[in-house]
């Protein structure tokens, strides 16, 4: 038997249906696997007699079944992710059309700091208006100017304005360079990891890697406190266990020493991203104040440096139970529970550096909130350059 052939209007091209694609664009709109799936396998039953069905026709019976389901928030996902099919194309200042994305436009709204609901909401807003529009095209800064418009009408001046600022960023084409630093199990990689997708950033790096090849090359002997954990570096420090030092001093001294070792291949890898002029994500224990340092006057260059903290015992530990159950090797090597105490010592030591130097301290109380917060440090370090107007950044009058 023949597929059905489902036809999209705006483009006149007819594809068939597949029960794979609807599933995978309900899964993507929150719904689990085992339910789209079945979702999909009744929907397919309910056209198997159709020969053509359009896009709008075929959106309008997933909405029914979501509604019926009492599946609200997949819904309101589903309309955003794949909106009604009108078409928009937006010209850029090179005279060149692309569809308009509502993926896109909402990653740009989250990375000027608002938050993933909100963003959602804005761009289904931009859309609907764009699409009653009725226009053939609509200029680039035509759609900047309404996204600003709207974030100040439903938003407030605040969020408006670190969308301008953020979009006047991406006319210089400048990298980013994002220094994530923290303690060990503070959520470094899972931030580094949101931020980067958020961003689009493709190179990212972590300094347990960098140590780990510096590891491979330096013999145990050579340098024994590069072969041990940030912690507990101290420990392979000849006179160490002599030492006046309180516990505390004597760990810091230890972690300072590895810091400063592993800030070669950590110099490297940024200056690197600086000649290439490539966005980069540099997250580990050993991104210090006194690494920020090296590279507080260069200007090719957004260097956006913070310090993740857990603030609560309880937390932290959790944090790092999950992290030897993910990791079972590393927590086996490390021990991260007995050694507690160290670590957290190394994070109060991170804090009072990082306060000290005027590096922002990020709570990292929850992922997607964090994100968030990290997005707004970017924009509050753009803004203190930013003196442009609403015309300058979108060329309207």
């Amino acid at each position: 038997m023949a597929k059905t052939l489902v036809f999209d209007r705006s483009d006149d091209i007819r594809t068939p249906f597949l029960r794979g694609i609807l599933t995978r664009s309900l899964t993507d709109a929150g719904l689990a696997f085992e339910t789209a799936y079945q979702l999909s396998s009744d929907i397919r039953q309910q056209i198997n007699n159709v020969d053509e069905i359009t896009t709008e026709e075929l959106r309008k019976i997933v909405l029914s079944e979501l509604q019926k389901m009492d599946e609200k928030e997949v819904m309101e996902n589903y309309e955003t992710i794949y909106p009604a099919t009108t078409k928009i194309f937006v010209r850029d200042h090179k005279d060149n059309l692309m569809p308009f994305s509502m993926i896109e436009h909402r990653r740009t709204l989250e990375s000027s700091g608002l938050g993933s609901d909100k963003a959602a909401y804005i761009t289904q807003n931009v859309y609907k208006e764009l699409a009653e529009s009725y226009q053939d095209a609509i200029d680039s800064s035509t759609v900047g100017k309404l996204t600003y418009d709207k974030l100040k009408q439903h938003y407030g001046k605040e969020a408006a304005k670190r969308y301008l600022v953020w979009v006047d960023y991406k006319h210089t084409q400048r990298p980013l360079i994002l220094l994530i630093g923290g303690t060990t199990g503070c959520g470094k990689s899972t931030v580094a990891t949101e931020v980067a997708h958020r961003l689009n950033i493709i190179r990212t790096q972590s300094t347990d890697m960098l140590r780990e090849v510096m590891r491979m090359m330096v013999p145990i002997k050579l340098l024994p406190e590069l072969h041990t954990s940030s912690f507990n570096a101290w420990r392979k420090i000849p006179g160490s266990d002599e030492s006046k030092e309180s516990p505390e001093e004597r760990m810091i001294h230890g972690f300072i020493h590895q810091a400063e070792l592993v800030s070669v291949p950590c110099e490297a890898v940024i200056q690197r991203a600086l000649n290439e002029q490539v966005s980069l994500i540099l997250e580990g224990v050993h991104v210090s104040p006194a690494l920020v340092k090296r590279f507080k006057d260069e200007k090719s260059a957004v260097i956006v440096p913070i310090m993740l903290a857990v603030l609560k015992q309880d937390r932290l530990k959790h944090q790092l139970k999950d992290r030897g159950v993910s990791a079972p090797a590393r927590n086996a090597q490390s021990d991260y529970l007995s050694n507690f105490e160290s670590i957290w010592m190394l994070q109060s030591h991170l804090l009072s550096e990082a306060d000290n130097n005027a590096i922002p301290i990020i709570m990292n109380d929850d992922r997607d909130k964090t994100t968030d917060r990290v997005m707004r440090s970017i924009i509050e370090v753009l803004q203190k350059d930013f003196h442009a107007k609403v015309e300058d950044v979108f060329g309207t009058e």
